[in-house]
């Protein structure tokens, strides 16, 4: 269900291989095995056929030339080259078969020769800018899931799901982020998302995760490790400025929430200027409140911080954290996600859909069905609530 464990390790292809190459499409391969090779073969033996069938004044065998290249297109390199050689031969063949009268001669086989070539040559391209492709993907998810680590099924104490959905679809990485962190006197949880996109907001997603690691572990109060986060990102800035970044206006927003040791029923919540939090319960939907907070950054222009809420929370309620991919999804009309209701109309269906799992499923397939699948920015669901006694 984590969106940041759905990139797995990819082991990067041969460029000489002698299959069908590294991208080959799925529905080109039978029973595991590839099936590239027909297209071209099917077309070449069409082609010799209609050069046979037709007159001696109209001759289509020149058009072998095409072969190679669909072959350079679907395939991999040796069987390009396989492809290109049995496309000169058949021409050959099939043109000596003729009266000289009737043979379509040298230029159109040093067309077919030439074509071939090509072919050959371009095969040899696209396989080196798939593999690079590949490489960078490979990039992209190991920094995926450095950032938005693999959290075990109950970590903390708490049964959670988590969709990830990068608007960047090539990148697969943006400046959501989130975790849970055990530790001494509670489980604290947090959800973010840095302003702006590219690599600069998840160096900040980073240094702000590696902060609330160690802060949420040992710090004893959450408001310690609020103004630990704060200090962070400041921090952050100050350097970006430093190596000539353009990083003086950058924050985030954040939601820190603390699950004590001793209390249950309830939980403290920091609110960082996010989108409030929603309570959901098989009965209904409740948002937290937002509280005073600024960004994380932007502490500083105010006098002082706000001191963490204790807000009831049953066990068997299902906090619901989510960005603004969310909240600001649109649809072809302009229309904002009404997610509320949505949840609202959803559970007086079906109150399972309180359960972690299939609310983050929901949540993630409404946002995408309101939007078309166009989303506009980084999206990050994230529903936790108290492991059951009886679940280990």
């Amino acid at each position: 269900m984590r969106g940041a464990s759905a990139g797995a390790h990819r082991r990067l292809p041969d460029l000489t291989g002698s299959g069908g190459g590294p991208a080959e499409h799925q529905f080109l391969r039978v029973g595991g095995y590839s099936v590239a090779w027909v297209p071209p073969l099917v077309l070449l033996a069409a082609i010799a056929v209609v050069d046979w069938k037709t007159s001696g004044e109209f001759r289509t065998i020149s058009w072998v030339v095409l072969v190679p290249g669909i072959a350079a297109a679907i395939c991999g390199l040796w069987t390009t080259i396989g492809v290109a050689v049995l496309a000169v031969l058949t021409y050959e063949l099939e043109d000596n078969a003729w009266p000289h009268q009737f043979r379509t001669g040298v230029p159109d086989f040093i067309l077919v020769v030439v074509g071939s070539g090509l072919a050959v040559l371009a095969c040899a391209v696209r396989l080196r800018g798939e593999r690079r492709m590949l490489h960078m993907q490979d990039i992209a998810d190991t920094t995926r899931r450095t950032v938005l680590r693999p959290m075990p099924a109950g970590w903390g104490g708490i049964e959670h799901a988590a969709a990830y959905l990068a608007a960047d679809s090539v990148a697969r990485v943006g400046g959501d982020f989130y975790d849970i962190q055990p530790g001494p006197r509670g489980t604290r949880v947090l959800l973010g998302d840095v302003q702006g996109k590219g690599l600069d907001a998840v160096a900040a997603a980073s240094a702000l995760l590696g902060t609330f690691r160690e802060a949420g572990y040992h710090e004893p109060l959450l408001a310690t490790v609020a103004e630990r986060l704060e200090t962070r990102m400041r921090r952050h800035v100050r350097y970006g400025a430093e190596i000539g970044r353009d990083d003086d206006d950058r924050f985030a927003t954040a939601v820190l929430v603390g699950f004590p040791q001793t209390g249950a029923g309830c939980v403290e919540v920091i609110n960082f200027g996010h989108e409030p939090p929603l309570v959901v319960t098989p009965d209904g939907v409740r948002s937290l409140p937002i509280g005073e907070r600024l960004p994380l950054g932007l502490a500083g222009l105010t006098g002082g911080p706000a001191p963490a809420l204790r807000l009831p929370l049953a066990d068997e309620e299902t906090l619901l954290l989510f960005t603004d991919g969310v909240s600001e999804a649109r649809d072809a009309a302009g229309e904002f996600f009404p997610l509320r209701d949505t949840l609202a109309h959803a559970l007086a269906r079906d109150p399972r859909i309180a359960e972690p799992g299939r609310l983050v499923r929901f949540v993630r397939d409404s946002t995408l069905r309101h939007c078309g699948g166009h989303l506009g920015d980084d999206t990050t669901i994230f529903a936790l609530r108290r492991r059951a006694a009886d679940g280990g």
